[in-house]
Order: structure tokens, then sequence, then C-alpha cells
């Protein structure tokens, strides 16, 4: 088994690893998100999120595996993070450098291993991410490059950990975490050429249960209307508040059957809710749905621009419907 070496800047590299101060911090469903994603687009059993420490890589996101960290001396990804492309690695037990690694001829078996090294701050690799399988393969050039995509937006997200991506009473991502992960995901289903919707949500007479229970009641209000709508959409959507009573999901690979049918579920776990919860309102919404066109919508910006035309529409016809 070959150790992997020290990389040449790895006192500034430990540095800036520790600056970023994720180390042994609880999961994030942004992180997971990822990982989650990498496994079905690869279909891998394992994706992870690694952090390469001085002694250790641990896993900040870990999807398909039980262990939350194992000694740098064994890891693959402490090879990874020696150069700035991807490492791939066809068929480990067949690999000198590896064949005797007890990753390989125990748990996990490692087979297959593929790592994108993170790059963040100063340009230092503190990490990577990472894809398992148990059985040899490669990855062909357009899988390469759209791992190197997901690796991307990982690097994002560790960024965005430093500033304020995520809102901090719904706990889901607010405007610009959700601009940042739906461009992501829009530039994902571009390069496969997949569909995707996006909906945008609007709370009915939220200003009135502000006035009429007060502001907490408010909140909790928007907590339950962002809990009911995550509890519909699948792992590869992103969700987000965009402000106020505002909200958002963009669904990836979704045209427009596949978008209604998570309408009518989330429609009805609301009505659930209402009626679990007998609070002396109802949670209500207008909604307005738009495809995504890879043509018109260049941004995310754009495609919120035409799911808000959409919800305009709605209203105007629903005030017609009740004069």
């Amino acid at each position: 088994m070959l150790a992997p070496a020290q990389p040449a800047n790895e006192y500034q590299r430990l540095a800036t690893l520790r600056s970023l101060q994720m180390l042994d911090t609880p999961p994030e469903e942004r992180f997971d998100r990822l990982t989650r994603l990498a496994r079905r687009l690869f279909d891998v059993p394992i994706a992870l999120i690694s952090l390469v420490d001085s002694n250790r890589q641990w896993f900040k996101s870990c999807s398909g595996l039980g262990i939350s960290e194992t000694p740098r001396e064994v890891s693959f990804c402490g090879h990874a993070i020696l150069n700035d492309q991807i490492l791939m690695i066809p068929d480990a037990g067949s690999d000198e450098r590896f064949a005797d690694n007890p990753l390989v001829t125990g748990a996990p078996n490692i087979r297959f291993y593929a790592g994108c090294p993170l790059k963040v701050g100063d340009g230092s690799n503190v990490g990577t991410l990472c894809l398992i399988d148990t059985r040899p393969r490669t990855l062909d050039a357009q899988e390469r490059e759209l791992f190197r995509d997901l690796a991307s937006m990982a690097e994002q997200e560790i960024e965005a950990a430093q500033i304020a991506t995520i809102d901090h009473l719904t706990q889901i991502a607010n405007r610009r975490g959700f601009e940042i992960l739906a461009g992501h995901s829009l530039s994902i289903c571009k390069r496969m050429d997949t569909p995707a919707s996006l909906l945008l949500f609007d709370l009915d007479q939220f200003q009135t249960i502000n006035e009429r229970f007060g502001p907490g009641e408010g909140d909790r209000a928007l907590v339950t209307f962002s809990e009911v709508l995550a509890s519909v959409v699948r792992e590869m959507d992103t969700i987000g508040r965009l402000g106020g009573d505002r909200f958002a999901a963009l669904l990836m690979g979704s045209a427009g059957p596949d978008s209604r049918l998570i309408i009518e579920r989330f429609r009805a776990a609301l009505a659930a809710r209402n009626e679990h919860e007998g609070r002396g309102y109802e949670l209500r919404c207008s909604m307005g749905m738009t495809q995504y066109d890879p043509v018109r919508h260049v941004t995310v910006q754009s495609l919120l621009g035409d799911a808000d035309s959409a919800m305009l529409q709605q209203k105007l016809a629903f005030r017609k419907r009740n004069v």
C-alpha cells in the first residue's frame, strides 16, 4: 500500500482548511443533497465530501457509508488532493498503490474510485468530492465533465458556508442560496438535456395572520409552510425562501406531468397539516409554474420572472371568478 504524500503547501492548506471551521460539524442538507445527487447521477453506492485533515480524512457528507472518518494514510482522497485533476482508479484491486489497502481488502471493498479536488480560498485543495463503487468501472469524458460540475457546486457550498445563504427562520436556502443552487442545477439540466420546472409560491393573507395572531404566529406559519414543501420534493430538487412569504422550488428532471404530481402532493400535504394543527386559520398559497427553456432562461432570475408572471395570471383569474 502506498500512503499519500503531503502537498507542497501542506502548512498553508491545513490553515485554510481549519479557517473554514467545518471539521467535526453536524451534517448539513446543502452538502448531503450533493452526495445524494452524485450517487443517483453516477449510479454508485457511495458518494462523499471529504476534508483531508493532518492525520485523517473527515466526511462532511457521507451518503452510503456509515462512518465519519478514516486515517489519512489509507485514504484515497489523500492522493487526490495532490493534483488539480480528477483522480480515477478504475480497479483498486489491480492497482499496486491500493491493492492491499484495508479499504479495498475489507469494508467498504473499494474497487472504483473517482475523486475531484475541492479548491477554496487561496487555491488550496482542502478535500474532495468522491465516488466509490464495489465494482470496477470508469467515467467517460462527459461523465468527468459532469463530475467536475458537481465538485464546483461543492466548492461553492463550502465558500457559501462562510456567508449568509440560509434563511435563519426556516433553515432552508434564502434567495441568494437558492439562486446559487438552482443555477448549478440548471447547468446540469442543460448539459444532460433534461427538463426542469420552477414552482413559485406566495402565502395568501399572510399579513392577516400577522395582524390577527401576532408576528410569532406568522413566523410559525412560514416554518410550517417550508416544512410541508420540503416533505414533498425529491432529493435532487432545490427549495428556498426568497423573502417575506415567497418560496420557490426547482424540480430537476420534471416536465409538466411530473411537476403537477408534486403540486398535487404538496396541496394534499398542506391540507393535512392544516387539519392536524387547527390554528384558527388555514395556510393557503398562490402558485406559478414555468418550464425551464435553456434558450429563454439563461439565468435563474429569468426563470423566476416567468414563474412570477404565471402566478400573477393565476391571481387575476381567481379574482375574476370571485367577482
